[in-house]
């Protein structure tokens, strides 16, 4: 079988791990401030704050921007669950917008629509490891005064125009054990705004700059020095691993062109898109429906997964709140997205024999 995702976690992660425990300093301390330092630099930003996972990146960033009960965050409805409960958990009330057909991403001409009194935020997620398009993003934000909250959590070292994102708002990534690095599980939060970085580092740990003096009401969503042991040798290898992605990837495209009803993954001029994800679409055109097709590709040992096969907006939550509206894009794309294997540890063979399955069940 290949797999849809395989860390890649060999013997320097081990030895890391096994310093820190020697050490006997497991919780937050020395690992985690040098992971912070490294990522921020990787970033390009002032400030890294590292956290217990990518959710609470999300909500810890939100509430370091100032949202609060009451509030409208405008997002996408086609990403993880985590997008849209982030802005639930910090007393806000997440607006979708419909997404651009060819990068799954939020559509940015749809955003100022959808502003009102309420909406204090927007927040973009560069899916799939593809940047969204930051620029009108960023426009819209300052023309209205909108704090920006960048979901980064599939695009460790994505650029757009050169910047990577997380560098433009306020950036929240994952390290999940499937993402383009791990720390087993955990999160981290970026931002050049020294006010946002302070209220997220008091926020993961009970409101607390000193020990035992607690200021506000914060949470604990600390990362351990174990994580960031391994984060930090996972950092080392990230763009190494994401080229090999983007090579991978582009091999797939090249054997699965001129498909009839089957779309291949874009990368918009200006972007570098690091394929967390390789999502191709299985149009209506196919003679081989999209949920047949991921059959036929399980039984012949190629791991898939639909990323998402029901936009938040339709969810049974969202639906029970009250949440109605028709987004088309986003509905369609759900019912034809299908990924395949892309990571890092998929051979040249491994390329060769799944294109060659697939040109099959597609012809």
């Amino acid at each position: 079988m290949i797999p849809i995702a395989k860390p890649i976690l060999g013997a320097e992660e081990m030895r890391a791990v096994e310093e820190v425990i020697a050490s006997g300093n497991l919780a937050q301390g020395g690992k985690v401030h040098e992971l912070e330092t490294e990522f921020a630099e990787y970033i390009g930003v002032g400030h890294a704050v590292a956290v217990n996972s990518g959710t609470a990146a999300l909500h810890i960033a939100l509430l370091s921007c100032g949202i609060k009960s009451g509030d409208e965050v405008i997002t996408t409805p086609f990403s993880f669950i985590s997008t849209a409960n982030s802005i639930i958990h910090a007393g806000a009330r997440p607006v979708f917008v419909d997404i651009e057909e060819d990068t799954f991403n939020i559509d940015p001409d749809a955003i100022s629509e959808r502003i009102t009194s309420r909406t204090k935020a927007v927040m973009p997620v560069h899916l799939y490891g593809h940047p969204a398009d930051m620029k009108p993003v960023m426009e819209v934000a300052e023309e209205y005064g909108l704090a920006v909250i960048e979901d980064a959590c599939q695009a460790h070292g994505a650029l757009y125009d050169g910047r990577k994102v997380g560098s433009f708002g306020a950036g929240a990534f994952s390290f999940y054990p499937t993402k383009n690095m791990t720390t087993g599980e955990g999160g981290m939060i970026t931002t050049d705004d020294g006010e946002v970085a302070e209220l997220a580092r008091m926020t993961r740990s009970h409101g607390s700059k000193q020990r035992y003096v607690h200021e506000i009401c914060g949470y604990n969503m600390r990362m351990t020095d174990i994580g960031a042991a391994i984060g930090m040798v996972q950092l080392g290898n990230l763009d190494e691993w994401n080229g090999r992605r983007i090579e991978n990837a582009k091999t797939l495209n090249a054997g699965l062109k001129d498909l009839r009803g089957l779309i291949t993954p874009v990368t918009r001029n200006g972007c570098k898109h690091v394929f967390h994800q390789y999502t191709i679409r299985i149009t209506g055109e196919a003679k081989t429906g999209r949920d047949k097709v991921a059959e036929l590709l399980g039984s012949n040992g190629i791991g898939t997964s639909i990323y998402y096969p029901i936009p938040i907006h339709k969810q049974p939550y969202y639906m029970d709140m009250g949440y109605d509206d028709t987004l088309p894009a986003a509905e369609q794309a759900s019912s034809e997205v299908l990924s395949i294997p892309v990571h890092p540890s998929v051979e040249k063979h491994d390329l060769e024999y799944m294109i060659g399955i697939i040109r099959g069940v597609i012809e």
